[in-house]
């Protein structure tokens, strides 16, 4: 797809939206699991402070005891990351869990009122950061009460950790429901402009002659682009056929006036006026000429409907016929190696022009004999027409099919023909060459579009 693809930027900006709202939705689920987790992480150094307070007592001699130690096995294990620590402050007696080891927590001097919790991050074992949640609690009544402050506390590596492996897996999961998300996006750009491709293919059916208009069912966004092309082709019909009517019109009411020219000059020269009737015989003569190059014009106008299918070999057949009656044609022998089977996208009477000049032009220039080949080749017919003839200097072989240029004067024709077979092979797609060939003679090669006979055809032109 290139960079002006529509279906590549549909997939691109599916793909950036994907993109960006995965990363939000990554960004945003992280950070609630993170307050979620710092919650829970709360809740529990809250319990494992009341569970310190409930358990805790003074024996007959005064002494600061913890009645039962708490569950949870990390209290137990060296640096765990889990730790509790009880302070009487007026005695100084500090209780600490085993996890502790050596090291003591250093709790704020600003100390919370009784019952109130404070959360702190202080320095941990090892330096660790730790996140602290400490209670002030009132142990005895009168004279003996004791101010007791109760800590317990986590490594806050623990809950780094555990949120950096939620955040690796987070990612891996948006990583495949992006991959998910971006095929099902362009599952849907192919299915939203499979319309474009049944209006490709409508298109394409016009230009080569199956159907007149844009045929077939095409979404409501679609349909009025549908319908402005058809009225496009509708006015184009009319338009060509108008101008055909004309040019018909315009060759019709110039018909008589030539003839007319024709027989002044040849009164002239009856007379003895040789100069004007040469004059006079040139000008209708380049009239004549005009007439027929802008009649090929006019019928060649939108002839690039490739959709009729003409058989080759009965076209070639009855322009060899044809020209058997000729002086020129008569005199030659015609081989033809044509396949009955090869059928070209080219209109009847346009293909009999094309190869009727081409043939002509042979028939003139032959000493004794014409060649026509035509084999099938990838989707098209290539045809080669050659004569025995002089063949053409190699400085006018490029020269050969522009308008008006002529081999020689003194052949008849007014040197348009094989100009008007090189405009229609261009109009229908094909090319046309000239060359001579190493054994003398020219050598036309001509490659017109191949045809198929359309299903339920009964007969070709």
């Amino acid at each position: 797809m290139s960079s002006q693809s529509l279906r590549l930027r549909l997939l691109l900006a599916q793909a950036a939206s994907v993109v960006v709202a995965l990363v939000l939705a990554g960004i945003g689920l992280t950070v609630l699991f993170e307050r979620h987790l710092e919650r829970r992480v709360d809740q529990e150094l809250a319990t494992y402070v009341r569970q310190l307070a409930a358990h805790l007592v003074i024996d007959a001699d005064g002494a600061l005891n913890l009645e039962a130690p708490l569950a949870d096995p990390r209290f137990a294990v060296p640096l765990s990351g889990l730790y509790w620590q009880i302070e009487d402050q007026g005695t100084g007696t500090v209780l600490r869990s085993r996890s502790l080891w050596d090291d003591v927590l250093p709790l704020p001097v600003d100390e919370p009122e009784p019952g109130q919790a404070h959360r702190h991050p202080l320095p941990g074992p090892g330096g660790s950061l730790l996140v602290v949640h400490e209670r002030l609690v009132l142990l005895g009544n009168g004279p003996g009460e004791r101010r007791i402050r109760i800590a317990a506390a986590v490594d806050r590596a623990t809950l780094d950790a555990a949120g950096t492996d939620y955040a690796r897996q987070l990612a891996i999961a948006l990583a495949g429901l992006a991959l998910v998300l971006v095929a099902a996006a362009a599952v849907q750009v192919w299915y939203g402009l499979r319309p474009f491709e049944a209006v490709r293919r409508a298109v394409t059916a016009v230009r080569e002659g199956r159907a007149k208009r844009l045929d077939g069912r095409f979404p409501d966004e679609i349909r009025p682009l549908v319908q402005e092309v058809d009225a496009l082709l509708e006015a184009q019909e009319g338009s060509l056929a108008r101008a055909r009517q004309r040019a018909a019109d315009l060759a019709h009411g110039l018909k008589t006036p030539l003839t007319v020219l024709g027989s002044e000059a040849r009164g002239l020269a009856a007379r003895g006026e040789t100069k004007a009737a040469a004059e006079l015989d040139r000008l209708a003569r380049d009239m004549r000429r005009h007439i027929e190059r802008e009649l090929a014009r006019t019928r060649l106008a939108g002839a690039t409907s490739r959709g009729q299918a003409t058989a080759l070999a009965p076209a070639i057949d009855r322009l060899v016929r044809t020209l058997r009656r000729t002086p020129a044609g008569e005199a030659r022998d015609w081989r033809l190696d044509v396949p009955a089977h090869l059928l070209v996208a080219v209109e009847a009477d346009d293909l009999g022009e094309l190869l009727g000049n081409l043939l002509d032009n042979a028939a003139k220039w032959a000493r004794q004999s014409v060649t026509v080949q035509a084999v099938a080749d990838a989707g098209d017919v290539r045809l080669a027409i050659a004569d025995d003839g002089p063949g053409v200097d190699a400085a006018e072989l490029d020269q050969l099919g522009t308008r008006g240029h002529r081999l020689d004067t003194g052949k008849p024709g007014h040197g348009i023909g094989l100009a008007i077979s090189r405009d229609i092979a261009l109009a229908y797609g094909g090319t046309i060459a000239f060359a001579n060939h190493p054994d003398g003679g020219l050598r036309v090669s001509l490659t017109l579009p191949a045809a198929q006979l359309p299903t339920g055809q009964a007969s070709m032109r």
